[in-house]
């Protein structure tokens, strides 16, 4: 699971919360992150692989946002990976991971394992938090035809400069001076907090909002297409809003258990004494909320791609085949039909029109086809709502 409690855990004098919490069935926890994050790793590889019997996802064009849940995807495993990796070097080598609490212990390697396991799953979701904030925008920035593929380089920009910015202030101001004097007080572990939940409440308050505004956008783009909203239309607008919907749904599930963890957890923190008997209650609903995130936190990735995809089966198609690129037959037939100039100047101008509505109409196809991609019956609608499908 990705909590800042890792980090602070390989400080030899942590605090009373992170100790309760780290020595509450470290074998059953480890166990469990192990077990969760195997399945989510399985399955989310499962689900990007090509299957037999379906056809490639078919794009107008390359979109940003088909990279960037690519990329989303990617983070997620590779943060499980870590996840993985980490728990396995904690139950295997017990006495490895008993001299992180040494204080003036002479083996670096624990601690250096234990800050550098940590960095990794951290980053690796942060960079989770910041992709899916430029998915927000990218969305509605593609409906307002103001983003492209070029400005994928500046989602990477952002992302990997935001995230490893962050993760490492938040490291240096919690190892200040040094690993052994580090969580000595709040001014140590608070900007550590903070840089590590600052990208996911970005995401759970902005996201919405951009999503909102995204699917008004749409149905004003369907409204305007042909003059009229008709019942598929305003079907393929539902379909993106529950996509949309379903994206926060699992960002919800899987992220809440850490936001009450740590609020219970700082809130034991204050006390002169967690383990007083008023605060049983507490500290038995912070102890369950932490085996919570064990589980939740590493399934994200196998649930993000149940949002983005759906199921997409378990015949798995390893054979390389040749895709169609569905933009050079559209091409060709642009050309077939402007081959053959009017010689008439009115029947050129009605023909240039004609053109300039279908480039306007298949833009807006475009920008739909991004939101809905891996959607199969939105695409099929929308082909067939097309202006170009109907013959323009």
């Amino acid at each position: 699971m990705a909590s800042p409690r890792l980090e602070t855990y390989c400080c030899p004098n942590r605090d009373a919360a992170t100790q309760l919490v780290m020595n509450f069935q470290p074998e059953v926890f480890c166990g469990v992150c192990i077990g969760s994050a195997s399945i989510s790793l399985l399955l989310t590889i499962l689900q990007l692989l090509p299957k037999k019997g379906q056809s490639p996802r078919k794009m107008p064009k390359a979109s940003s946002s088909s990279t960037i849940l690519l990329l989303i995807s990617i983070c997620d495993i590779l943060g499980g990976l870590g996840m993985i990796f980490r728990s396995s070097v904690w139950l295997g080598f017990p006495d490895f991971i008993a001299n992180i609490s040494v204080v003036n212990g002479t083996d670096v390697w624990p601690s250096a394992f234990c800050v550098g396991s940590a960095m990794w799953i951290q980053l690796l979701y942060s960079a989770v938090f910041w992709w899916l904030f430029c998915y927000a925008v990218d969305s509605y920035l593609v409906v307002r035809r103001s983003a492209g593929l070029s400005t994928i380089v500046l989602y990477h920009m952002m992302t990997w400069g935001l995230a490893v910015m962050l993760c490492v202030e938040g490291i240096a101001l919690l190892y200040y001076p040094s690993l052994s004097s580090c969580e000595n007080g709040l001014e140590h572990a608070v900007p550590h907090y903070i840089t590590t939940y600052a990208p996911l409440l970005l995401v759970l308050v902005v996201n919405p909002i951009l999503f909102r505004r995204t699917v008004s956008a749409v149905a004003s783009l369907l409204k305007g297409r042909q003059g009229i909203y008709t019942e598929n239309e305003r079907r393929l607008g539902t379909e993106i809003q529950m996509r949309f919907f379903k994206i926060m749904l699992v960002f919800v599930i899987c992220w809440s258990s850490n936001i009450i963890n740590e609020t219970l957890l700082f809130y034991l923190e204050m006390q002169p004494d967690i383990n007083e008997m008023p605060l049983k209650n507490i500290r038995s609903a912070a102890l369950i909320t932490w085996i919570i995130m064990g589980i939740l936190n590493p399934m994200q990735g196998f649930l993000f791609t149940l949002a983005f995809y759906g199921w997409t089966g378990w015949r798995v198609d390893l054979k390389w085949r040749k895709r169609e690129i569905p933009w050079e037959s559209m091409s060709s037939s642009t050309v077939g039909e402007n081959a053959y100039p009017s010689p008439v100047n009115y029947q050129s101008n009605i023909h240039d029109s004609k053109k300039i509505s279908t480039t306007d109409s298949q833009q807006t196809d475009e920008a739909i086809s991004m939101l809905s991609e891996g959607n199969t019956s939105s695409d099929e609608k929308l082909t067939r709502s097309s202006p170009i499908y109907q013959g323009w």
